[in-house]
């Protein structure tokens, strides 16, 4: 098999399967961790575990960070440029006090039919759906999950007060209220 005169002069010197070196802070290739917000720490981290590419990466860039954003233009102020990097850090938002209380309807079904709705758990951070599967095997009914709400099937309105503070202790029994008869 003849190789294409092309990729031997294009590839000259490259030895094939490249072997890329990561970086272990960003988890980018070494050479595009100039691109991530927090350059510094890849320094350090390329540094002590890569001394050497470390040097040959500082030998490349001239010392420089290459294009962060941070250089300092006339006057000492900062130029207006972008900082490279997209979403590489996502900074949380903190959550705002939420009113945290649960509700508990009861909802006619037919004549005699009932089903009792749970809303309020996800202000507690509680999982709609495996409190949706932990109620069934708890009643032996139906459960669901509907928007924000729990819907179980049956009147177990009185039975969740102590159910719920049992199976999630961070709920108080206060913030559990009974909201009466609902229309579906």
């Amino acid at each position: 098999m003849q190789v294409h005169p092309n990729f031997v002069n294009r590839f000259e010197g490259v030895t094939f399967p490249v072997k890329v070196k990561y970086c272990g802070e960003c988890g980018l290739p070494i050479e595009y961790c100039s691109y991530f917000p927090d350059y510094e720490k890849c320094k350090i981290w390329l540094e002590k575990n890569l001394p050497s590419d470390f040097e040959k990466l500082l030998d490349v860039s001239g010392g420089a960070e290459g294009g962060d954003g941070d250089e300092t233009g006339e006057g000492g102020k900062k130029s207006g440029r972008q900082k490279r990097g997209g979403k590489g850090i996502v900074k949380t938002k903190k959550k705002a006090e939420v009113d945290r209380h649960i509700g508990l309807w009861r909802a006619n079904r037919g004549k005699k039919k009932y089903v009792t709705i749970v809303s309020g758990l996800t202000t507690f951070e509680i999982d709609l759906k495996e409190a949706s599967k932990f109620f069934a095997g708890k009643f032996a009914c139906g459960s669901s999950v509907t928007g924000n709400e729990v819907v179980i099937q049956g009147d177990v309105k009185d039975d969740l007060f102590d159910i719920i503070t049992e199976k999630w202790p961070e709920v108080d029994e206060d913030s559990i209220e009974d909201m009466g008869e609902k229309k579906i």
